[in-house]
C-alpha cells in the first residue's frame, strides 16, 4: 500500500476538510447570550417569565433580576433576537428591581458577563464549586418534569374541582395543620397539587424530618420537592390552601343555615323514555333529587322538560328528611354517584343539544343504602364502585390506586 500523508488520505476518501471558524463573538456576548437561555428555560419550564417576590425561590429571583437588567441592554436585544420567540425582552423592567441603581460594573456583574475574566490556570479561583447558599436552593427547588403516566391522576383532579364546586371539599387556610402526606390535595402558586407519594424520612443537616415527595400538579408536570420546601412555599403563598378530605358537614343541624329547609324530600325517578338507551338500562337509570315541596308538584311537565329527559317518570323511592341543608345533600349524591353519572344527550324543545343532570347508572338499592348512611353519617367511609354497582369501604380504594 501506498504510503500517504493524512491530506493526501482524506482527498483520496474525497472528505473535504473545512477549517472550524473561530467564533465571531466576544466573550461578554457569549455570556448575554447563555445568561437569556436560562432564562428561557425557565420560561418554556414554567409557562411564564421569572418574577419577583420572597415568594420565588432563589434561581427564579436571580432570573428576574437578570431579565430586567437586560431588557435595559440595548445590545441585548439584537443578540437574542432570534431566540426570543417568547417576546421576553419586550416587557418594561419590573419597578421591584432597580436596575437604574447599579453602575456597569454592577450590571455586568450581576448579569455574569464581567469584561475581565480569570484565566485557567489562575489556582485563586475556585471553579464548578457552588456557594451554600446555591447547595441549599439546589436542594429545595426541584425542577417540574412533565408528568408521564398523568393519564393515572388526571381523574383525581377532575372529581376533586367537582368536590370544591359540590362543597364535599373545603379550600382551607394553610397553617392551622402543616402536615404532607400522602394523598393530600393543596393549591399552591395557583396550581393544584396532589401528593401522590412521601419517600423515605431522612434527617436534615438542621436536625429536623424531612422526606422527598412526588408532587403531580394539575397542569400535568410533577416534582420531587422536598415536603419541607412544600410546606414553606405554602407558608409563603397567600393564595396556598390545603383541600379538606371528602367531607360535607352536617347535615342535619340544630341551628338553620341559609339553604336549609325545614322538611323535604329526597326523590328517585325511573324515566318513562323511549330512548334506546333508556330503554335498554331502564331498571338501572335513576334520577336523584331533592325537593322542598310535593314530589308531585317537582315533576309536573316532566315530558315537557329536558331535565327529566322529555319523558314521563315514574317516582320509585322518597325519603322524608327534616332540618337538611339541601345544598350539601344533593353535592354528596353528586360526589358518590358522580362516576356513574348519565352520559347521554338530548334535544330539547328547540332542538338544542341538552346533557341533563342528575341521572345515575346505579341500582335502586344502593341508593336506599346511601340515603340509610347519610341518616347514621357513615356516607364519609364509603365511595361507589361503578364496576360492582355497590358501595365500599373509602379506606380500601384509595385514590392513588385508581387507575
Amino acid at each position: 500500500m501506498v504510503d500517504m500523508d493524512d491530506d493526501e488520505l482524506l482527498d483520496a476518501l474525497g472528505v473535504e476538510v473545512v477549517p472550524l471558524k473561530a467564533s465571531s463573538r466576544t466573550p461578554r456576548e457569549e455570556r448575554i447570550i447563555a445568561g437569556f437561555e436560562d432564562i428561557l428555560r425557565f420560561y418554556q419550564a414554567h409557562g411564564r417569565a421569572p418574577q419577583h417576590g420572597e415568594d420565588g425561590d432563589i434561581f427564579e429571583r436571580l432570573y428576574a433580576v437578570r431579565l430586567d437588567q437586560l431588557r435595559k441592554l440595548p445590545e441585548a436585544h439584537t443578540l437574542v433576537a432570534a431566540l426570543d420567540e417568547p417576546g421576553l425582552l419586550a416587557g418594561a423592567p419590573s419597578a421591584a428591581a432597580d436596575v437604574d441603581a447599579l453602575d456597569e460594573d454592577a450590571l455586568l456583574a450581576e448579569l455574569g458577563v464581567g469584561d475581565v475574566a480569570p484565566t485557567e490556570d489562575d489556582i485563586t479561583v475556585l471553579r464548578h464549586v457552588r456557594s451554600s447558599v446555591e447547595k441549599r436552593a439546589a436542594e429545595e427547588v426541584a425542577d417540574r418534569a412533565p408528568c408521564r403516566d398523568f393519564e393515572r391522576f388526571q381523574p383525581l383532579f377532575v372529581r376533586v374541582e367537582q368536590e370544591l364546586k359540590a362543597g364535599v371539599r373545603k379550600a382551607l387556610r394553610f397553617g392551622r395543620d402543616a402536615s404532607v402526606a400522602d394523598g393530600n390535595f393543596f393549591i399552591v402558586g395557583g396550581q393544584l397539587a396532589y401528593v401522590a407519594e412521601v419517600g423515605e424520612i431522612f434527617k436534615a443537616p438542621n436536625g429536623e424530618s424531612d422526606a422527598r415527595l412526588r408532587v403531580i400538579y394539575a397542569n400535568g408536570t410533577e416534582s420531587n420537592l422536598l415536603r419541607r420546601s412544600l410546606q414553606r412555599a405554602l407558608y409563603k403563598d397567600d393564595t396556598g390552601r390545603r383541600l379538606s378530605e371528602p367531607y360535607m358537614g352536617p347535615l342535619f343541624g340544630e341551628e338553620a343555615e341559609p339553604d336549609d329547609i325545614e322538611s323535604g324530600t329526597i326523590y328517585v325517578l325511573r324515566s318513562l323514555s323511549s330512548h334506546p338507551f333508556v330503554t335498554e338500562h331502564r331498571e338501572l337509570i335513576h334520577k336523584i333529587g331533592v325537593t322542598g315541596e310535593s314530589v308531585e308538584t317537582r315533576i309536573a311537565g316532566a315530558e315537557k322538560d329536558a331535565t327529566y329527559l322529555l319523558a314521563g317518570v315514574e317516582v320509585v323511592a322518597t325519603y322524608k328528611l327534616h332540618n337538611l341543608n339541601r345544598v350539601r345533600l344533593e353535592g354528596i349524591f353528586h360526589h358518590l354517584f358522580g362516576a356513574a353519572q348519565l352520559n347521554l344527550t338530548i334535544e330539547d324543545r328547540f332542538g338544542h343539544p341538552v346533557k341533563p343532570r342528575e341521572w345515575f347508572l346505579v341500582p335502586l338499592n344502593v341508593i336506599d343504602e346511601a340515603v340509610q348512611r347519610i341518616r347514621d353519617g357513615s356516607i364519609t367511609e364509603v365511595i361507589y364502585d361503578p364496576k360492582s354497582a355497590r358501595l365500599i369501604d373509602y379506606a380500601q380504594t384509595h385514590y392513588k390506586d385508581e387507575p
